[in-house]
């Protein structure tokens, strides 16, 4: 987290400071001025020979100035040219060639004088080039023959061009040629080899030249190298052997140069420009060049090296770089030196260039010209382009070397004077004008400027005036007090007032005052003092792990006055939100976070006056690159050293370097593990084996995971040898009665040692002196057929390959294969040890008959019957082992009281034998299982329901259950119960003591040896009763009856009250009221009034009979339903009730539906009343 300053343009004041501090003050063009150059072409002026010619020339004045030119000191006069032209209002030439014509006879120097009544001024002397780029000569060039280790330059000699092309070398196919210490282009575009290797022959090489106007590439004839060697064979695993050179056969030689040749040279150079110093050596081993500086250090700010150390380039070269340099070639033979002397010279530079010159009339002045060179620049004056001394003499003028002085100037000192400054290395021209004016003050920029400021910063108001004689500039503040000058102000030579710091009380109306001899002028400025824009809560470094999300906070506080942007940048440039990015006000928020987002996040908080920047970094842990070039060294035959430059860590250091290997033989394209090392190593010594052809990988690991593989390095072959072992895991078994197959680990690549890898297959009886049977296998397995049963075998396995045998191998025991056992235990006895186990015991069979290796004795048994009456058993065989040869064993998990049958077999790798006579045996009775579904019902608070079913397994005859029962609430516990019941009984019913506690039951069969499992459960949880019975309590108070009754009264009798007293009483004047008018037979016209009845059962007036015999309102706009089947009522607009209640039309329907209809409301209101 860090808080940037803002750079200088993001304050609008100092925006506002449109003239320099210290600069001349300019005339307003409105007044009578001389010329002023103001754009012109550049000294060495080259231009593209295709397009048109353009000459820069352009200049002020009052009046306009005209132009002329001249060439090579010559008048050139445009109008007798065609093909030139002056462009309006300019002095710039055009020469235009579509019409034809060769530019090159346009080349030469030319130089603008631009003239008006009161001077002339001239341009810089522009020198015309056309550019060049003219073909290579051709050229046969003949094979370079070279011994290996000898150095070699291969000159381009480009052609000359205007300006000088770009160099660089390639091959005729246009692949680029790789150059490094050992082989280099020089500045000059030679192509060096320090020496030739072998492997230079692989390409040809062409010198190309690019130049730059015509944008073409001219490419040389290729040159072809022939090298001659000692060792044809270019062997690849050669390059990066420490001794490669001694490998080759190529002799080690001391260092010498190339470039430059012998142990001194001399350089100069102009100050301003770069110096460049190169040197380049040959030698074997390739030489190491370092650079020294006598007496004194390189100048570390400029200085840096290029091309592989041999040049040394010194950036704006200064008068205190001169001196003696020298560069150090060496290798291990020996080293050699060149002195390269520096002379630092100079072109004319300003001390002081000469400024217009402004005066009244009387007022003295003086025009300086001050410059500086090695050698020292001569200065010559001019007026209006001719030499002062040719000039018409002016009593009011003095010159005294480089300065011009005018006394009691007159309107007729009006001029332009030229001061040129050369030496050979070039040359300085300025235009000064002296003009002579009477001018009382006059502001130059816009009145009553408002100027927002922010507080504490440094700050400028600026004030532009003119007048001549130059009027004097005062400023004040807020139409009053002294002028500011001093302390926290500082007024400037061209007017502009500078407030150091900026605080609230200078917050006001500035005002500037100009005053000569002639009068005075004033403006002023409004100031306003803004508050800054500060980040108080800036965003924190964070470091995150791939896929998480990252919040980047960044809060805000600004003058209110002022429109606040917020906006990011990342790694310095403009933050592009995607769609894993949220912007807020205060925040950025970056979701499943990548390898990309890493990198410095900055916030930035402006307004149009100022700026806070906030910077963060944001560290994305992630997997290590992978690393790259690999490169094999110190090769031996059984070790190889292996080096490689470590990948990027992602901000998770790297904790181990795994190294794998590849061979093409055996496994081609299967990388396997070879070793593993820490991470803070690059280089390991590998142990090898014979006659693999090794290619190495390198993965980098750290705590985020495993790098992408390395790229393979280079193949390196070992030499062959016998084999150092023999293979693993030998073993010899019989697949048949008959036969014996011997098999073995094949080996690996890496333990081969040598081609045709093949073992050596022995074999003989033990314990017999027979001969060895041996026979070549190329596989993995053989088998001997025509064996005896299970007939042991001494067996050897080694080893060869076409560079002889391995060791002797070691003698492994095998058997030939197994026939059944041809005998069975005999004698078997059975002695019963309780319920649900036997002991058992026989005679072992003889060893002759087991035909193989005894792994067990097998017992078989099943389950006859129980001893239950109608209870199903299974019979399925079940089975009991007794590995090796014993005598007796122990059979359990039986079930009790039932009848089982048991036959014994012994058994070897092939199988069981015939089974012994089969034994019955009976087991005595146990206990039983836990009784089944146990359940525990509550039906009221007052008892609890068990029920249960028999145990699933009886093991004997049921006598009983017994039931343990205890009451508990929470760690208190009652007495316990006993409860005996027959085998019969499967429920019953306990009385609970109280309405609370819970009761925990056990439940157990019994046989006559005893208990047997026994379950648990609980019973639940009673309701809560206390709101129960309060409620019950109060339901059964005889106040609460009383007054329930009461309420119910009341609310009876103001129902009927009401309906009586709106349906029977009242009569409503509906004459103004009703949409539907009275008709002239109705007998309650006379008097307005409507009396409501259902006397008749007929419809009110104003309402319509539907199909089923109901009525429907027709036109109401506020209906209420209220109080009937179906019936409706509506309100008038003055408040009075219109009521229509539907009523049954048919009578037989009305007396079918008597019943019901008494219930309703408003029969009930139509009987009382």
């Amino acid at each position: 987290m860090a808080r940037q300053q803002p750079p200088p343009w993001v304050h609008t004041a100092i925006l506002l400071c449109l003239l320099s501090l210290t600069g001349a003050i300019e005339i307003p063009m409105d007044l009578s001025q001389p010329p002023t150059i103001t754009k012109q072409s550049v000294k060495d002026h080259i231009v593209d020979p295709r397009d048109n010619i353009l000459i820069e020339c352009e200049a002020k004045g009052n009046p306009a100035p005209s132009f002329h030119w001249t060439r090579n000191s010559r008048f050139f006069n445009i109008a007798k040219d065609p093909r030139v032209s002056m462009r309006r209002r300019s002095g710039t030439l055009v020469i235009d060639f579509r019409s034809g014509g060769r530019p090159e006879e346009y080349e030469g120097e030319y130089q603008c004088f631009a003239r008006n009544k009161f001077g002339t001024a001239l341009s810089n002397r522009i020198r015309l080039q056309v550019s060049k780029s003219p073909l290579w000569p051709k050229e046969n060039l003949d094979p370079v023959v070279v011994q290996e280790g000898a150095p070699l330059t291969l000159q381009c000699n480009p052609p000359p061009g205007l300006p000088s092309p770009v160099i660089f070398w390639m091959s005729s196919s246009m692949e680029p040629i790789t150059q490094d210490k050992r082989v280099s282009q020089g500045h000059n575009g030679d192509l060096y080899f320090s020496n030739v290797m072998l492997q230079d022959m692989q390409t040809d090489y062409s010198c190309n030249a690019r130049f730059h106007f015509t944008h073409t590439i001219q490419q040389k004839n290729a040159f072809t190298l022939k090298v001659l060697t000692n060792n044809p064979y270019n062997d690849s695993s050669l390059r990066n052997h420490p001794d490669m050179y001694s490998a080759r056969g190529v002799a080690e030689r001391t260092p010498s140069f190339m470039y430059p040749q012998g142990t001194a040279s001399s350089q100069m150079v102009l100050r301003g420009m770069d110096l460049l110093l190169e040197c380049i050596a040959s030698g074997v081993p390739t030489p190491d060049i370092a650079w020294y500086k006598k007496g004194g250090d390189l100048p570390s700010d400029k200085a840096k090296f290029e091309n592989f150390n041999k040049a040394l380039r010194i950036t704006n070269v200064s008068e205190e770089d001169s001196g003696e340099y020298f560069c150090l070639a060496s290798n291990k033979m020996g080293s050699i030196r060149h002195t390269i002397s520096v002379r630092v010279k100079a072109a004319p530079y300003w001390l002081d260039e000469p400024k217009n010159l402004i005066l009244a009339p009387g007022e003295d002045g003086r025009l300086v010209c001050r410059a500086n060179g090695n050698p020292k620049p001569t200065v010559q004056w001019m007026v209006n382009g001719e030499p002062l001394q040719s000039a018409p003499p002016n009593p009011n003028r003095e010159v005294a070397g480089d300065t011009i002085i005018f006394r009691d100037t007159q309107i007729s000192s009006r001029a332009v004077y030229q001061c040129n400054t050369s030496n050979e290395h070039g040359y300085l021209l300025a235009n000064a004008f002296v003009s002579v004016l009477d001018v009382p003050p006059r502001m130059l920029s816009p009145r009553n400027q408002l100027i927002r400021v922010i507080l504490y910063n440094r700050t400028r108001l600026d004030c532009p005036f003119f007048g001549s004689p130059i009027p004097t500039l005062r400023w004040f503040k807020n139409g009053q007090g002294s002028n500011l000058d001093g302390g926290n102000y500082h007024v400037y030579e061209n007017g502009s007032l500078e407030i150091k710091m900026i605080r609230k009380e200078d917050q006001g109306i500035y005002t500037c005052v100009a005053t000569n001899i002639l009068g005075k002028a004033e403006n002023q400025v409004r100031l306003e003092v803004k508050d800054p824009t500060r980040i108080y809560r800036m965003p924190e470094d964070q470091v995150a792990k791939r896929g998480t999300t990252v919040q980047l906070e960044c809060r805000v506080k600004h003058d209110p006055s002022l429109k606040l942007t917020v906006s990011w940048l990342k790694d310095d440039e403009p933050l592009y939100i995607g769609n894993r990015m949220k912007k807020e006000d205060d925040s950025l928020t970056i979701f499943g976070v990548a390898e990309r987002d890493q990198g410095s996040y900055t916030c930035i908080a402006s307004t149009e006056l100022d700026q806070d920047l906030a910077k963060a970094h944001l560290t994305v842990l992630g997997r290590p690159d992978r690393p790259r070039d690999l490169e094999l060294t110190d090769l031996a035959e059984r070790s190889v050293r292996l080096t490689w430059i470590p990948g990027d860590d992602n901000n998770s250091p790297i904790t181990d370097y795994v190294v794998q290997f590849e061979e093409d033989q055996f496994q081609p394209g299967v990388w396997h593990d070879h070793s593993k090392f820490p991470g803070s190593v690059n280089s390991a010594v590998l142990q090898l084996s014979p006659y693999v052809n090794y290619q190495f990988r390198v993965i980098a690991v750290n705590e985020v995971g495993s790098s992408h593989p390395s790229l393979p390095s280079e193949r390196y072959r070992t030499s062959g040898a016998p084999p150092e072992s023999n293979p693993a895991d030998v073993r010899g078994e019989g697949t048949r009665k008959n036969n014996m197959e011997i098999t073995w680990t094949p080996m690996n690549a890496t333990s081969a040692f040598g081609p045709n890898l093949r073992y050596i297959v022995k074999w003989r009886r033990r314990e017999t002196r027979e001969t060895w049977n041996n026979v070549t296998v190329w596989g993995s397995r053989y088998v001997v057929g025509q064996t005896p049963v299970y007939v042991p075998y001494e067996i050897r396995v080694q080893a060869e390959n076409d560079f002889g045998k391995g060791p002797e191998p070691d003698t492994v025991i095998g058997y030939s294969g197994e026939d059944y056992p041809r005998a069975a235990p005999t004698d078997v006895k059975i002695r019963v040890l309780n319920s649900t186990a036997i002991s058992l015991q026989w005679n072992r069979v003889y060893p002759d008959t087991v035909q193989g290796q005894l792994r067990e004795y097998r017992a078989y048994y099943w389950r006859e019957s129980s001893l239950l009456k109608n209870l199903w058993v299974s019979q399925k065989r079940q089975q009991a082992s007794f590995p090796g040869d014993r005598p007796r064993g122990v059979v359990s998990r039986l079930f009790p009281y039932s009848n089982y049958k048991l036959e014994m077999v012994v058994v070897n790798g092939r199988g069981d034998g015939p089974r012994s006579e089969t034994k019955e045996f009976t087991t005595p009775e146990g206990v039983p299982s836990a009784p089944r579904r146990f359940r525990v019902r509550q039906p009221n608070l007052e008892t609890i329901n068990l029920e249960w079913d028999h145990p699933e397994h009886p093991n004997g005859i049921l006598i009983g259950y017994t039931l343990k029962y205890v009451a508990f609430n929470g760690t208190k516990l009652g007495k316990q119960i006993v409860e005996n019941f027959s085998p019969n009984q499967t429920k019953f019913m306990v009385r609970r003591a109280d309405p609370v506690s819970r009761y925990r039951f056990t439940l157990s069969a019994r046989t006559q040896v005893g208990s047997g499992e026994a379950v648990t459960e609980e019973s639940p949880a009673p309701p809560n009763e206390a709101y129960t019975n309060n409620q019950a309590d109060i339901a059964t108070q005889g106040w609460f009856i009383g007054l329930m009754c009461a309420i119910a009264l009341l609310v009876l009798i103001l129902l009927i009250v009401c309906f009586i007293k709106r349906s029977r009483g009242g009569k409503y004047p509906v004459r103004e009221k009703k949409d539907v008018p009275l008709g002239p037979e109705d007998p309650k016209e006379e008097d307005g009034s409507f009396d409501y009845s259902d006397e008749d059962n007929k419809p009110l007036q104003g309402s319509q009979t539907s199909l089923d015999g109901t009525i429907k309102q027709q036109e109401s706009d506020d209906s209420l339903v209220d109080y009937g089947e179906g019936g409706e009522g509506q309100f008038n607009e003055d408040g009075s009730f219109i009521g229509q209640y539907t009523v049954k039309k048919d009578k037989e329907e009305t007396e079918g539906n008597e019943s019901s209809e008494a219930t309703s409301p408003v029969n009930a209101i139509y009987s009382l009343a």
